[in-house]
Formats: structure tokens, C-alpha cells, sequence
């Protein structure tokens, strides 16, 4: 059935509720000062590295098998796990000790081992299911529609979590604005610190009600015999795994489409994790750290209307060459650390991750069949996770080769942990530069394969 003018993609539940749940699942009032947030419970940068390569592994264990799951037992029981767990991971974040590094760092690795559990949980099964419910009533070429929606509202919720967060972060802006209201309480530094963990709290609970409200949509008729015959067993799911492992590789479209997302995502995502740190190099006040990731996010209600265009104008393998020279630039210019104007270049990687976001779920969605949709997303993620984990196990080893050959004039750990993370900051450019050419490469082979096999 072709999609009509009349048709309102958020008139369908499922939709409804994959939007909330996307908001109060990713929008984390902790994330602008996601970076700081470790240092000043006690850890160091390298600890920050490690812990998150832990977040990724993590997810690269269970992210395929979870997908798998997804397709077998039900999206919406992997949906539900996520909200579940993501309540007790920042449950532990709330309740971890500030300035005790030894319980810090293994409550804060407990809690990084569980966010990738729920990352992995998520990822995959509630686009496959907002996506099959379209596909379910024959309005499957709305999904446009809905990312594009979905992105605004998402961006608009990122602006109120990170302005808000970084506000009640920074202590002496907070008991400014008390005293200006007329309240004398003095809010303590290590309250201050852990109130954007507290809202985050909430948005937990708020996701898993969300999760609970969603229904799987109907099988079809093939699927349900298939879901019969197989029981839902997890032999079941294993087997789906190297099916739909087996169909990517045969697959260069969706292979190509995987590789071009993972270049964009792992390094832009490993520079945007440690962006508190690049602000408070570049001289901006902790207190605007939230402003930006606000001012940053709105872009989030313009890229999507973008990206829909490009994708109707112009071909994947020129939107990725697109993609990829925004963010080589990004890298390129934050190397100078220019101060205050330096937050520029991450505004430039904010719009290769809108970008990409809607590229890849475009073009993977379009070649992807129902009965393993959340499988093959769930290998992007995977894709996703295992190249970040292993930059991040790479930026923990550099930082380490760098810390062992500091000048010895630098002695303050303060002024030592600044000079790392600008040295470490100006290998990214090159690193990009290395991974986009293997990239472009494999990706111009395996459609002259393809073309020849034709």
C-alpha cells in the first residue's frame, strides 16, 4: 500500500511510544558534563577510557545475541530488559561515593558493564519494532517520516536535559540562582554533583513504563510458523545470528552501509565523550557546558529535514564522502584549540551524527526483511560498539605512552592530565584520515564486485 498524504505515522501506538522511549531512554541530564562527571567522583582520564571500553565490549558480547533474541522471543521483551536495567545502573551511580577511588571505580564499572547490557538490549529491537508496525499496516515508507520526527522531538528533549544538568551541576551557578529567588539553603558541591544523576533516575522509570506500554506487532503468517516451529529457543536465535551475519557479508549494500556508519560514529563519538574535557580547555565556564550541548542539540530539529533531501537527491556514497569531510575538518580544527570559538568543530561532528543517524537507518531499513530487521541492526550496533571499545582501549594506551614521556617540568596532575589530553586530541586527524580511506576503498571494491557478478 503507498503511503498517502492522510497517513499520520504517530496516529499508531507503537510509534507513539518508540519516540518516548527513545527520549527518556538516551536523553541523560549527565551527558554534558559526562567527562568531568568521572574526574570529579575521583577517576582519571585513563580510567574514563578504560571504563568506557568496558561500556563497549560490553555491548559487542551482547548486542548480535540481543537482536537475535529480539527476533525471536520479541522486541518488546528486550525493550522492556533495557528500561529494567538501566534503572539499576543509574541507580549505582547515584548511590557511588564521591572521592573513594577504589569503590568509585568499581561501582562505576559495574554501571558501565550494565548500560551496555541495556544499550545492547535496546539497540536494534525498538526500531525494529516501530519499523514492522508500520510495515504491519503497509506504511512502511513512512519510517522517513518518523525518524525525521523522532530526531526533532529527541533533539528538543537533549536541549532541556543538558542545559538543566550542567546548570544543577555547577554548584556556585545554582546557589546564585537559589539566592536570587529568595532561597538561602546552600546546596553542598557533592549534592550538586549527583543531581543530574537523580533526574536521570527518573527518566529511568519513566522509559520503563514507556517499555511496558509497547506491543509486539502481528506476525505474519510465514513468521509465526517459523516462530512455532522454533519455539523461540535460543538455539534458534543463535542460528539467526549467523544467518543474518552470513547475509551482510553477502550483502554490499547493507556491508557498505554498516562500515561508513561505523567509521563516523566510533571516531566522533569517542572526540564528543570527552568533549567537557575539550571545553574546559578551550576556557569555557562549566556553567555553559549544558547552553552548548542545548544550542548543539537544536540542530537535531533542522539535520533530519536535511538528510531526508539528500537522500532523494543525491547517492550513499556521496552523502558519506559528505559525512566524512565535515567531521575530518572537525578533527582537524579542534587540534588548535582555539578558545571559546573551538566549540565550533563540535557542532560540525553534531551534524555528521544527526547525518549519519539517518542515513544508515534509512538505507539499512530499505534492505533489511522483517524477520531479521533487528539482528542486522543489532550487528550495526555491534559494528558501532566494537570499533569504539577498541579506540577507546587505543586512547588509554596512547595516554599512557604520552604520560610516560611528559616533560618532568609539568608536575601538577591537574596541568599533566591538560597536556595529555591535548597531545592525545592531535592524533584523531590522521587516525580518521587512515580508517575513511580503507573505508572508501573496501566500499568502491564491493560494488565493482557486485557489479560484475550482475
Amino acid at each position: 500500500m503507498a503511503t498517502t498524504n492522510a497517513f499520520k505515522p504517530f496516529s499508531v501506538a507503537n510509534i507513539r511510544l518508540f519516540v518516548a522511549f527513545r527520549i527518556f531512554f538516551n536523553a541523560r541530564y549527565y551527558y554534558p558534563i559526562f567527562t568531568v562527571l568521572f574526574l570529579d567522583f575521583g577517576l582519571s582520564i585513563a580510567d574514563f577510557a578504560i571504563l568506557n571500553a568496558v561500556w563497549a565490549a560490553t555491548i559487542v558480547l551482547l548486542e548480535v545475541p540481543s537482536g537475535a533474541l529480539a527476533d525471536t522471543i520479541g522486541r518488546k521483551n528486550l525493550v522492556l530488559a533495557s528500561a529494567i536495567i538501566m534503572v539499576i545502573e543509574v541507580g549505582i551511580l547515584c548511590l557511588a561515593p564521591i572521592g573513594n577511588k577504589e569503590v568509585v571505580f568499581y561501582l562505576f564499572l559495574l554501571n558501565r558493564i550494565l548500560s551496555g547490557t541495556a544499550e545492547a538490549a535496546a539497540s536494534g529491537a525498538d526500531e525494529a519494532l516501530a519499523y514492522d508496525s508500520l510495515k504491519e499496516i503497509g506504511q512502511e515508507e513512512s519510517w522517513g517520516s518518523v525518524l525525521e520526527s523522532q530526531m526533532k522531538l529527541q533533539s528538543i528533549a537533549f536541549v532541556i536535559a543538558m542545559s538543566l544538568g550542567a546548570f544543577l551541576y555547577d554548584a556556585s551557578s545554582l546557589n546564585t540562582f537559589l539566592n536570587f529567588i529568595g532561597i538561602s539553603w546552600e546546596v553542598p558541591s557533592e549534592t550538586a554533583l549527583k543531581l543530574p544523576l537523580f533526574l536521570t533516575l527518573a527518566h529511568s522509570f519513566v522509559a520503563l513504563g514507556t517499555a511496558w506500554a509497547m506491543k509486539d506487532p502481528k506476525l505474519t503468517n510465514t513468521e509465526l510458523e517459523t516462530e512455532i516451529e522454533t519455539t523461540q529457543t535460543l538455539g534458534f536465535a543463535f542460528k539467526k545470528t549467523i544467518s543474518a551475519g552470513k547475509w551482510i557479508l553477502k550483502t554490499p549494500a547493507a556491508l557498505t552501509i554498516i562500515l561508513a556508519g561505523m567509521l563516523i560514529d566510533h571516531v566522533g563519538r569517542m572526540v564528543v565523550t570527552l568533549n567537557s574535557q575539550y571545553f574546559r580547555e578551550i576556557q569555557l565556564p562549566e556553567a555553559s557546558f549544558g547552553l552548548i550541548g542545548s544550542g548543539l542539540s537544536l540542530m537535531g530539529i533542522i539535520i533530519p529535514t536535511i538528510a531526508k533531501k539528500l537522500t532523494v537527491k543525491f547517492s550513499q556514497l556521496f552523502n558519506f564522502i559528505l559525512v566524512a569531510s565535515l567531521a575530518f575538518t572537525a578533527f582537524s580544527l579542534m587540534t588548535l584549540f582555539i578558545p571559546f570559538w573551538g566549540a565550533l568543530p563540535i557542532a560540525l561532528l553534531y551534524i555528521c551524527f544527526f547525518l549519519t543517524g539517518f542515513f544508515v537507518s534509512h538505507y539499512l531499513n530499505k534492505v533489511t526483511s522483517s524477520e531479521m530487521r533487528a539482528t542486522v541492526l543489532s550487528f550495526r550496533g555491534l559494528s558501532y560498539n566494537l570499533a569504539y571499545g577498541t579506540i577507546g582501549v587505543l586512547y588509554a594506551r596512547l595516554i599512557g605512552v604520552l604520560r610516560a614521556n611528559a616533560p618532568e617540568s609539568i608536575a601538577l596532575e591537574v596541568a599533566k592530565e591538560s597536556y595529555l589530553f591535548r597531545e592525545a586530541t592531535n592524533w584523531f586527524p590522521g587516525y580518521f584520515v587512515i580508517l575513511f580511506s580503507a573505508t572508501l576503498g573496501i566500499a568502491i571494491w564491493l560494488n565493482r564486485k557486485r557489479s560484475t557478478s550482475l
